[in-house]
């Protein structure tokens, strides 16, 4: 079978971790003697209209780059100034061009919760997002077993960092319930090919329990996908390439924060 960027990436991240000496233990008490986090669900509980996390990112694996030069603590202000709920913060240096000083640049420099945007593999990865500064922790289900979730879901929740659980398809969010996930996002990009699929989070919706909070991802070009997300029920929008590549990044966000009346 052909590679994909999926496999290179993941097993880029696994060659990391295996490679890592560093104390678990040392760590989590790390994790658990940190700053509290300034709660990444409970932001987008609050808001009343559909809740935009906004992302930083400077370029993908498929596409190149996308805004190579941009500096986080800039966007940050303008996203905040935009309305959005969150931010989301890729720190996936050779593959994305992140880093974890763009996560800590953009959240000194504004007042919303922020995600870190990586690929977790490992338990020290959860930790390492809470040291980091980070509100809250992107768990892939395509990429780890039924066992790595569960774990590290109780990880996080030790060291009081939330976790947003990525699912693609209904067995993904099977496994993802079975873990005890609160917070689902429905990623409408396949993490194999890379192509977008516009309607897989509208029909994943219905399969969310109502307790869950929900968030689709990716494919998001405007206000119209945006409409017709929130109609079908979601809480938030994980929005990256739409907000880097527009002239205005701030009215660009603007327009995507729907409220129920919009639907």
């Amino acid at each position: 079978m052909t590679r994909t960027y999926l496999d290179d990436i993941v097993a880029w991240h696994r060659g990391r971790a295996q490679n890592d000496t560093r104390s678990f233990n040392d760590l989590l008490n790390q994790a658990k003697s940190c700053v509290p986090t300034r709660g990444f669900t409970s932001h987008i509980r609050a808001t009343p209209h559909l809740a935009v996390i906004a992302e930083i990112k400077r370029r993908s694996p498929s596409k190149g780059d996308l805004n190579a030069g941009l500096d986080p603590s800039a966007l940050a202000l303008q996203y905040q100034r935009g309305g959005a709920s969150c931010l989301s913060v890729l720190t996936d240096t050779d593959h994305f061009g992140g880093s974890v000083a763009d996560l800590q640049q953009a959240r000194n420099a504004c007042t919303v919760p922020v995600i870190r945007k990586d690929f977790t593999v490992d338990a020290r990865d959860v930790c390492d997002a809470r040291v980091m500064g980070a509100d809250c922790v992107l768990l892939i289900a395509a990429v780890l077993t039924p066992d790595e979730l569960s774990l590290f879901l109780e990880v996080a929740r030790e060291v009081d960092i939330d976790a947003l659980v990525e699912v693609h398809d209904e067995a993904e969010l099977e496994v993802a319930m079975r873990a005890g996930a609160t917070l689902v996002g429905v990623n409408q990009r396949d993490l194999v090919t890379f192509a977008v699929d516009q309607a897989r989070a509208v029909r994943m919706a219905p399969l969310i329990p109502d307790n869950v909070v929900k968030v689709a991802e990716s494919g998001v070009r405007g206000r119209a996908d945006a409409v017709a997300l929130r109609a079908a029920g979601y809480d938030a929008i994980l929005v990256g390439e739409h907000l880097v590549t527009s002239p205005n990044p701030e009215t660009a966000l603007t327009e995507l924060c729907v409220d129920n009346e919009a639907q």
